[in-house]
């Protein structure tokens, strides 16, 4: 299906790798000029070229900290540089540190709440004009299942995360019109992450497999994990005019996990 977004421009963040990398590619695919985003420069350069090799469009590095306000405003200058504007914003961040309550403390809460939450503050802040000008503009939040149901010994994803949504669907009813602003939530995603958690369980003698361990992620109605890519098709479509009545959505992507009923 052609999404019609060939010749649009994107900005990724936090895309050096896991699901912010394969929104990149699912977008970069449709011929969307992309900005992709991290803070290892090594590994962006690696991510650049992964999102090259599927792109009908340019794919630009730019290096930052989501964390930092000066940071953010360069990721959007250079998107506007690059492409002459932004079409489409994608907020990803990497996630806040797993812990209880009782064995988290302030300074634990402000980092996640700078990250997941100012970060996408700043970011629809400095990107709202361009995405207003054109035609068509789109927020993607990238957040986490935990927001619909809390999981366990996570208490930063499921509070903080929150905040995201609640910004969400308020830029969907102050910014429309001209802007559409949804969610994603994932569950598990076969990330590079992932695999490595996986694998380092593995060598801990918790599992015979890679295979056994990763049943363990898989539990959801589907009795798979998913390809991150399922993910980033979902951003793509979201992104695009084929999803045009889609708006202040919160998509749960996790095989129907959640038990929640909304």
């Amino acid at each position: 299906m052609d999404l019609e977004i060939e010749g649009n421009a994107a900005l990724v963040t936090a895309s050096s790798s896991g699901l912010g990398k394969a929104s990149a590619k699912a977008l970069a695919r449709e011929g969307v000029d992309v900005v992709i985003n991290g803070r290892d420069e090594e590994r962006l350069a690696e991510a650049k070229a992964e999102v090259e090799s599927v792109a009908a469009g340019e794919v630009v590095a730019q290096p930052g900290d989501l964390t930092d306000a000066d940071d953010v405003t360069t990721l959007v200058e250079t998107t506007v540089d690059e492409f002459g504007g932004i079409d489409h914003l994608v907020t990803s961040a990497g996630g806040p540190p797993s812990g209880s309550f009782l064995d988290t403390d302030d300074e634990d809460w402000q980092q996640a709440y700078d990250l997941l939450v100012m970060s996408v503050v700043r970011l629809a802040r400095e990107a709202e004009p361009h995405l207003s000008a054109g035609d068509g503009g789109t927020i993607v939040t990238i957040t986490s299942r935990s927001v619909k149901e809390a999981i366990d010994n996570l208490v930063l994803s499921n509070s903080v995360r929150m905040g995201v949504i609640g910004l969400e669907k308020t830029l969907s009813k102050e910014f429309a019109p001209a802007v559409r602003a949804n969610a994603v939530l994932p569950g598990p995603h076969e990330t590079a992450r992932i695999r490595e958690l996986v694998n380092d369980a593995v060598e801990r003698g918790e599992y015979d497999s890679y295979e056994e361990a990763i049943d363990q992620w898989a539990e959801n109605p589907l009795e798979r994990i998913a390809d991150p890519m399922e993910l980033g098709n979902t951003v793509a479509f979201l992104s695009s005019p084929k999803s045009g009545f889609i708006n202040g959505a919160a998509l749960p992507i996790d095989g129907g996990a959640t038990g929640a009923n909304l």
